[in-house]
C-alpha cells in the first residue's frame, strides 16, 4: 500500500521546518532542489560541484530558517542563500581570477542582434558555462542575479574595478563565441 505524503502550504511547511520537522525539511527540499540546482550549475564547474553547491546551500537554508521574516518571496530569499553559498565553495575550491581594472577593451567583436536572438535560453546558457570560472561569476552575478559591481567585489574579494573588468572581458569572449557559434551553423566561421 503507498502511503500519500501531505502537501502543505508553504507557510505551513516553513512553520514545520522551523520546528525541524525533517519530513517538512524533505518536502521543502523537493519543491526548490530543481529550481536552485540550476542557480547552482551558473556557478560551478561540473554537475558534480554543483550537487556539493546545491548540499551546502541548503544546510544553511535550514540553519537560517529563523531569519527569514517573509518580508519578500521565500524562493528570493532560498535563491541569494544559493548564490552567496556558490561564491562561497568557489572562494574555498578555486584560485580567483583577477584582472586589471581596465573598463574597455579593444577590438571587441560585434554581435548581430539576429544572431544572438537566434539562441534559445539552453545555448545562451552553455556560452557562459564556457566562460573562465571567475568571468562566469561575475557576468552571473551582475547580468543575471541583478548585483552591483560593488556588491560583487565585496562578495568575491576583488575590487570594483576589477568586477567591471572582468564583465567587460566576459561580455567580449560571449560575443566572440556567439559569433563563431553562428557562424558555424551557417558554414562561415573561421
Amino acid at each position: 500500500m503507498m502511503f500519500l505524503e501531505h502537501k502543505y502550504s508553504l507557510g505551513e511547511l516553513l512553520k514545520r521546518c522551523k520546528a525541524g520537522e525533517r519530513k517538512a525539511q524533505e518536502q521543502l527540499y523537493k519543491q526548490f532542489a530543481s529550481k536552485m540546482m540550476g542557480v547552482c550549475l551558473r556557478y560551478a564547474a561540473d554537475r558534480m560541484e554543483a550537487e556539493d553547491m546545491l548540499q551546502n546551500g541548503f544546510i544553511r537554508v535550514f540553519q537560517k530558517m529563523d531569519d527569514f521574516r517573509g518580508d519578500g518571496s521565500f524562493e528570493g530569499w532560498i535563491r541569494r542563500i544559493m548564490v552567496h553559498s556558490s561564491i562561497e565553495y568557489y572562494r574555498k575550491h578555486h584560485k580567483m581570477l583577477v584582472l586589471s581594472n581596465s573598463d574597455e577593451l579593444p577590438n571587441e567583436p560585434s554581435v548581430n542582434p539576429v544572431a544572438a536572438a537566434n539562441l534559445d535560453a539552453r545555448d545562451m546558457m552553455a556560452l557562459v558555462q564556457r566562460l573562465s570560472p571567475g568571468y562566469r561569476m561575475v557576468f552571473n552575478l551582475y547580468a543575471i542575479e541583478g548585483y552591483s559591481h560593488r556588491e560583487i567585489g565585496d562578495m568575491m574579494g576583488i575590487s570594483e574595478g576589477a568586477s567591471k573588468s572582468q564583465l567587460s572581458r566576459a561580455r567580449s569572449i560571449l560575443k566572440g563565441l556567439i559569433a563563431n557559434t553562428e557562424g558555424k551553423r551557417y558554414g562561415y566561421a573561421g
